[in-house]
């Protein structure tokens, strides 16, 4: 049967159709005696119908093929109506022997006729290859409405058949045309059609729409039904109208239709889900009053609504009641229980409601036991965990991949990351695929402890194994790469990134704006952050707090003030993480005054700091000698109901020590002591310092004996500090017994100690012993720029200018570079001794090499200049100098004014 329409081709049963023309435009005017031999041709075709003669061969004689119209076939099919197969077999001959082309109210009148006979199978069959046709809804709805007429059909099942195929289609707002053009015509469709109308504008989330259809069904005389009132209860609930949804079930209790269960889960289940567990259970509570009995749907959605609100008790009694009626609980279910009941450290509970739904079958019990693993590991619960795992075998289980996902995550987080291998080597071994969850958190966990070779070597493996790095990968690497320093690894796996298709988030951007931050490329960091925001990428108040404190860094703390603007105008919140940079870079520009009316004003807007931001304003006040408004601003930590930390009396005491008042230092340790502080090796360390390089050796040791009384044991930085002080004050063999004892409590001396013995040797004029102690260091690969200085230097006193050149010599062999101290140490002995020449070459060599020279190296020379009467030469560089940003001292004027 080929049916076309407006010049449309189709296909169907395998023959390409011709255009096909409605009986509306094929009726021709005839006379009188054209419509009594019209009505004869007709006449005969139902008998030939209705008769025993073969259909093919009637059909194909000429005079019938060649007179046979579409208004013909539509008026045997309305006088077959009786026998609607007949119809049928009718229809589809001429469709499939004639090649004939039909009307659209031929097949209006057949699917009529087919649904009256209870024929919908081939009914909607034909409706389907009418509606192949691309007709227009509102066309198909008259053609329908028209051939309805003819028919005089009672029943409207064909109309519902349309809204149905419209509706098993997916063409839902065609639907909603038919069903607005049937109440036009004071037609209504039943009301299954019409609840299977609203569930589809449900799923495709027209809310409102379900709405204004069910008020023009009721409005029209549609009496609904409990299919038809559940669909407008969801539609409710999704628009967040939960007082209507009440009336709505309260209007259905009235109506006397008969009630469902499912209506009343979905508003339960929606009460649940936005914290109204309460009037969930009201409703729940009078079900018996209704006739009605709780499903395991209902008693799931509760047992998640109560662990959302921490009402887990109840929760844990909603459970036990589920299972007691015999019902088995969801996954859903049985997991939200569970976390709630670890989070709160109830893991006994939760093991119990894990045992109680595995007797009952409860599957997969996997799913239950992964959840609780997660809240385990969550809490740092890492051995129950693990515990919890290796008795899943026994409970007949087999872990998955989420199961050592979690696991391998929770380790690499903690640190413990030949732990995560092995679960991963488990994983492997036990033929589970890895995903790239778990590659993600090697790569992370490995950067973390800034094993980077490592990571590299996860990656690559991923990728080796077909996985795709996605932006939580590449930024775990491009923080790694960061954290040490190589921006240009960073950037270059970032651009990778991108062409490969995997966008930035505002945690890639942040953490190379911190890489670059970190590095002092200010400058760099605001491109960056700027081409953020121009890929909609927004930073987050982490993004503005490393731009804020990058800036204070650089001592611009106008332009940080201007982002804390900007940040708040954006709606981000301000922390504590913002305001210390802020108070530390007022502090460090000398202006802690402000930094304190800062903080004041952030406590008049109810700003809540902690001791951090304190500490950052002590630390201003202590290093300008304002001891007393330091402790002014710690009485106001107290008032303000902030304790006073350990950071905090360590920054106090270093403060006093400074000053040099050793009673209020002292005072501040008995303080401590008395708020339950043990002093820490910082602050003893801080102490010994102090008191070791002022001479005070009998009061540092006296420190050190305390120390050591309260079980707090030196560190490498405390040892070095004592060695230090001994050294300057010439106790060279004292500081060797205290190297020796060193050794035997396992701290390793670092390059600073040995400097220190270099430094105490050099000064002695012990250069022989010096150097023998150098080349140690030396083979030990200790050696450095600072080391060869305090070399430098020690020569240059002995006037042995040569040895301390022919060690400019021996750096650049060992892959150590000199400074500018190296160079200015060997500049000042050559002008000293009035060798102006050679101190003028060693100056060219250094600026050759890009290095800077500082204020103390040009004012060596112009020194050197002034006293050879090279006065042209001195004032050059001192234009020179100040053009670099760098000032004279008053001696070195004084010398070029002579």
């Amino acid at each position: 049967m080929n049916l076309t329409r407006s010049r449309r081709a189709i296909t169907i049963f395998g023959i390409k159709q011709r255009g096909f023309c409605t009986s509306e435009f094929s009726t021709t005017s005839t006379t009188n005696d054209n419509v009594e031999k019209d009505s004869i041709f007709i006449s005969n075709l139902v008998s030939i119908v209705r008769g025993n003669r073969s259909w093919k061969i009637v059909f194909n004689d000429p005079f019938i093929s060649r007179n046979l119209r579409t208004h013909h076939v539509e008026a045997v099919l309305l006088q077959t109506l009786d026998n609607s197969r007949l119809a049928l077999r009718f229809f589809n001959f001429l469709g499939l022997h004639l090649n004939f082309n039909h009307s659209t109210g031929s097949f209006c009148l057949l699917i009529h006729a087919l649904v009256q006979a209870n024929l919908r199978w081939p009914a909607s069959s034909i409706l389907q290859t009418l509606l192949l046709l691309g007709l227009d809804t509102k066309e198909v709805f008259e053609a329908f409405l028209d051939s309805f007429s003819k028919c005089k059909f009672s029943s409207t099942s064909g109309f519902d058949l349309l809204i149905q195929n419209y509706v098993q289609s997916r063409r839902i707002f065609d639907g909603v045309v038919i069903f607005r053009l049937m109440k036009n015509s004071n037609l209504l469709p039943e009301r299954r059609t019409l609840s299977d109308l609203l569930n589809e504008l449900v799923r495709i989330r027209q809310f409102k729409m379900v709405v204004e259809v069910f008020d023009e069904a009721v409005n029209a005389g549609v009496k609904p039904d409990t299919y038809m009132y559940t669909p407008l209860v969801r539609s409710l609930c999704e628009l967040k109208d939960f007082d209507m949804a009440k009336q709505m079930i309260s209007l259905m209790e009235s109506s006397g239709c008969d009630l469902s269960v499912r209506t009343y889960n979905v508003l339960i289940g929606w009460l649940c889900k936005n914290h109204r567990v309460h009037e969930a259970f009201e409703i729940r509570n009078n079900f018996s009053h209704r006739g009605l009995q709780a499903d395991v749907v209902t008693y799931c959605k509760l047992v998640i609504g109560l662990c959302k609100v921490q009402e887990l008790e109840i929760g844990v009694e909603m459970m036990n009641e589920m299972i007691e009626f015999g019902f088995v609980p969801t996954e859903a279910a049985v997991s939200s229980l569970i976390e709630g009941l670890t989070r709160k450290g109830k893991i006994q509970d939760a093991y119990d409601v894990v045992n109680k739904v595995g007797r009952i079958g409860a599957a997969p019990s996997l799913y239950a036991y992964n959840a609780l693993i997660n809240s385990l590991c969550r809490d740092g619960k890492l051995k129950e965990a693990e515990s919890l795992f290796n008795n899943l075998e026994v409970k007949g289980l087999r872990p998955n991949d989420v199961t050592y996902s979690i696991l391998i995550h929770s380790f690499c987080v903690k640190g413990e990351i030949d732990i995560a291998l092995c679960f991963f080597g488990k994983m492997t071994r036990a033929g589970i695929k890895a995903t790239v969850f778990p590659y993600n958190s090697l790569i992370k966990g490995y950067c973390k402890l800034r094993n980077l070779a490592a990571a590299e070597s996860s990656f690559d493996e991923m990728i080796s194994k077909g996985l795709m790095p996605t932006v939580v990968t590449y930024t775990s690497l491009i923080d790694g790469y960061c954290k040490e320093g190589k921006l240009q690894k960073a950037f270059r796996l970032y651009h990778e990134m991108i062409e490969k298709g995997v966008a930035p988030n505002a945690h890639t951007f942040t953490v190379l704006i911190s890489g670059l931050c970190q590095s002092n490329m200010m400058n760099e960091a605001i491109r960056l952050f700027n081409e953020m925001v121009q890929l909609n990428v927004m930073p987050n108040e982490v993004t503005y707090n490393v731009m804020i404190e990058g800036h204070c860094r650089e001592g611009n703390t106008a332009k940080a003030f201007a982002l804390l603007d900007e940040m708040t105008e954006k709606g981000l919140v301000p922390d504590t993480y913002t305001y210390r940079p802020l108070i530390s870079g007022l502090c460090s520009t000398g202006r802690v005054s402000e930094a304190k009316e800062f903080v004041d004003d952030l406590h008049r807007k109810h700003h809540k700091l902690n001791e951090i931001c304190y500490g950052a304003l002590l630390h201003g006040f202590c290093r300008e000698g304002r001891l007393k408004e330091a402790f002014s601003a710690c009485f106001d930590m107290v008032k303000r109901g902030m304790d006073v930390d350990l950071v905090c009396y360590a920054i106090l005491i270093d403060g006093t020590l400074r000053q040099h008042d050793t009673r209020t230092c002292f005072s501040l340790l008995k303080e401590m002591r008395n708020q339950r502080l043990q002093p820490d090796n910082v602050i003893y360390t801080s102490i010994i310092d102090a008191h070791s390089k002022a001479g005070k050796f009998k009061e540092a040791f006296g420190v050190w004996d305390m120390m050591f009384s309260e079980d707090c044991m030196p560190n490498v930085v405390t040892y070095t500090a004592l060695i230090n002080g001994l050294c300057k004050g010439g106790f060279i063999d004292k500081a060797r017994i205290l190297y020796k004892e060193m050794l035997t409590s396992n701290n390793a001396p670092n390059q600073v100690t040995f400097g220190c013995f270099l430094d105490g040797l050099t000064k002695g004029g012990n250069m022989e012993e010096a150097v023998q102690l150098h080349n140690m260091l030396r083979e030990e690969l200790l050696a450095n720029t600072v080391t060869y200085n305090i070399l430098v230097r020690g020569f240059c006193k002995l006037g042995q200018i040569q040895e301390a050149a022919s060690l400019l010599v021996e750096m650049t062999n060992n892959g150590i570079f000199p400074d500018c101290i190296t160079y200015s140490t060997i500049v000042h002995e050559h002008c000293r001794r009035g060798h102006l020449e050679e101190a003028i070459k060693l100056w060219d060599s250094m600026l050759n090499k890009g290095l800077e020279p500082d204020s103390l190296a040009y004012n060596f020379l112009i020194y050197g200049c002034c006293v050879t009467g090279e006065l042209e030469r001195a004032i050059e560089l001192r234009d020179d100098m100040m053009r670099r940003g760098l000032k004279p001292t008053p001696n070195r004027r004084s010398n070029l004014r002579q």
